[in-house]
């Protein structure tokens, strides 16, 4: 499968580097834009599978540009990017559905790979991610214990597909996993965002991962 890549960074320099890591293994770097108005205009030139998203960006930033990348028809998976450690603009991105948080020093190898895995549908954590999201969402007993609480009156096979969920799994991958079809994972899924509450696959995930269902590696905890 061939991937389409827009890059959106502030910084020319950083765009160029990226679209030298990203080229090749199938990816395209179809695009770059250096604030929030350009990656806007720019998703509508270029129909790109996947954005790597700068949040801290002068004029529209990042976060202004996912709402409304999230608000059109088609929206592309949208993958935060950044130097900075996991913060309110990281955990706002997420909520808003973007489909993972990579930091900038991810290695090449991983980065490619991550991004294959987002335009197949997956939520992407790179494990030093993980880690970071984990500390900044508070992993200590008290939450845990609050998403624990949330989750407890799951049956067995809807506390499954929420592991699941919390893996990056898309519901193709699900139903190999547990020997179901994608449309009754799809049913599994809906039925998990109502009674949760939750807005998008990446919240769900969260909240998994959150709950210990899923370990700071992706694997099931």
């Amino acid at each position: 499968m061939s991937v389409r890549v827009l890059v959106v960074d502030d910084e020319p320099m950083v765009c160029a580097h990226l679209a030298t890591i990203l080229t090749g293994d199938g990816i395209t770097v179809v695009g770059e834009a250096h604030d929030g108005a350009e990656a806007l205009e720019a998703v509508v030139r270029h129909r790109p599978d996947v954005v790597l998203l700068d949040l801290r960006m002068p004029g529209v930033d990042g976060l202004t540009a996912l709402e409304r990348l999230a608000a059109s028809a088609d929206p592309p998976a949208v993958v935060v990017l950044t130097t900075f450690d996991v913060d309110s603009y990281v955990l706002r991105a997420l909520g808003l559905g973007a489909r993972g948080f990579l930091l900038k020093s991810t290695p090449p190898g991983d980065l490619r790979r991550l991004v294959a895995v987002a335009a197949d549908g997956h939520t992407v954590l790179s494990p030093e991610a993980a880690q970071r999201l984990a500390r900044a969402s508070g992993r200590a007993d008290d939450a845990r214990d609050e998403a624990r609480a949330r989750i407890a009156d799951l049956p067995a096979r809807e506390t499954e597909v929420l592991a699941a969920l919390g893996e990056g799994l898309s519901n193709a991958a699900i139903g190999v996993r547990l020997h179901l079809s994608e449309a009754t994972v799809k049913g599994y899924v809906s039925r998990l965002m109502d009674r949760l509450g939750c807005e998008n696959r990446t919240q769900a995930g969260l909240l998994a991962f959150a709950a210990g269902l899923v370990g700071l590696d992706g694997a099931p905890g």
